[in-house]
């Protein structure tokens, strides 16, 4: 295996599946007397994912007082028999 001129190497598809490693995975190198390592990034080093952000950003927009039961008539409009 080579490394290209972009500094990229393909991990085999085995070492990927092995590793737990899935596409969007944060990893980091470890240098330790001239050997890499590569390993998973720990969950807090790693950058927010899509699901959290949107979390962060709805969290505490919700400011109006409904029951699902309202907000469920609201969507669904008069019964049919009634108009």
């Amino acid at each position: 295996m080579r490394i290209t001129a972009k500094g990229q190497v393909t991990i085999p598809q085995a070492v990927r599946e092995r590793a737990g490693l899935m596409p969007g995975t944060d990893v980091e190198f470890e240098v330790d007397d001239g050997e890499v390592r590569l390993v998973k990034a720990p969950r807090t080093a790693g950058r927010k994912t899509r699901g959290q952000r949107l979390v962060d950003h709805l969290r505490g927009a919700g400011d109006f007082r409904m029951t699902t039961d309202e907000i469920i008539a609201l969507m669904r409009g008069p019964p049919a028999d009634q108009g």
